[in-house]
C-alpha cells in the first residue's frame, strides 16, 4: 500500500496505519506537486518506510518548458541530497506519447495518447512501476483498462491503480484488476488548534477548503485498507 501524502503528520499516520511506501508531494488539490526539501527532510527523521518523492513543478498538463525542466533537474538533484528513497514524475510531448528523454516515473501516464503502447515504453526504459486510474476519473471507472494493463505486463513491471480508492472499492479493485499493490490518499479532515479565527480572510481561492479544516492521512483509513488487502492478497 501506497499512501500519498503532503505533510509530515500524513506521513507518519501513514507509517502508523501499516502504509509500505509513502508518495511525498505537496499541493494535492492539484494532483500533487513537488514538495519542500524541509518536509522531506523532517519526514526521512520520523518514518521508517520508503518515501518516494514527486516531482513536478506546477500542476496542469505535463508538456514542460526548457525552464522547468532545469528546476525538475534541479528539484531531483536535492531530493536525492535529503534522502528520498525513490521518485515519481512523468512528463509527455504535445501530441499525448511519452517523452523518453524526461520521463523517470510515471505521474503523466493517465494522459498518453495509448496506453497500451505507452506500457511497453516504459518497459524499455527500465522503470519498475506505473501508477494509473486507467487513464479515466477514478481507479474503479479505469478498472477494465487497468486490468488490461497488468495482463499485458504479465509482471514485467507494476500496474498500480490510484485514484479515488477507497474501503468501499478497495476488495473490487483488487480482485477485478489482479493488481498486488494499490495508491490512495486515505484522508480526512482535523479541526485547526487555532482559537482566534478571521473569517473575513481567505488565504487560498474562495472554493478552496477553510484554513481551518486541514485534511491530513487517517491512521484508522490505512489500517482498514491495509487489513482489506492482506485478506485479499493473502
Amino acid at each position: 500500500m501506497e499512501v500519498c501524502v503532503d505533510s509530515v503528520e500524513s506521513a507518519i499516520n501513514a507509517e502508523r496505519g501499516g502504509a509500505g511506501r509513502i508518495e511525498l508531494c505537496s499541493s494535492l488539490l492539484e494532483g500533487g506537486t513537488t514538495p519542500s526539501m524541509g518536509v522531506l527532510q523532517v519526514v526521512k527523521q520520523c518514518v521508517q518506510i520508503p518515501v518516494f518523492v514527486m516531482i513536478r513543478p506546477r500542476g496542469g498538463d505535463f508538456l514542460y518548458s526548457d525552464r522547468e525542466v532545469e528546476v525538475m533537474k534541479a528539484d531531483i538533484h536535492l531530493a536525492k541530497l535529503y534522502g528520498a528513497d525513490g521518485l515519481v514524475f512523468g512528463a509527455l510531448t504535445e501530441d499525448g506519447h511519452i517523452d523518453k528523454e524526461l520521463c523517470m516515473s510515471l505521474v503523466a501516464f493517465d494522459m498518453v495518447h495509448d496506453p497500451m503502447a505507452a506500457l511497453e515504453t516504459l518497459l524499455t526504459l527500465g522503470f519498475e512501476r506505473v501508477l494509473t486510474s486507467g487513464c479515466d476519473g477514478s481507479a474503479l471507472e479505469g478498472l477494465p483498462l487497468i486490468k488490461r494493463l497488468i495482463d499485458q505486463a504479465k509482471g514485467r513491471i507494476v500496474v498500480m491503480p490510484g485514484g479515488g480508492i477507497t474501503d468501499r472499492n478497495l476488495q473490487r479493485i483488487l480482485e477485478g484488476s489482479g493488481a498486488t499493490e494499490f495508491h490512495c490518499s486515505a484522508r480526512s479532515a482535523r479541526d485547526s488548534g487555532m482559537k482566534f479565527r478571521n473569517s473575513s480572510v481567505v488565504m487560498g481561492a474562495s472554493l478552496s477548503s477553510s484554513e481551518y479544516s486541514i485534511k491530513v492521512t487517517d491512521v484508522t483509513q490505512v489500517r482498514t485498507l491495509t487489513a482489506i488487502a492482506k485478506n485479499i492478497l493473502v
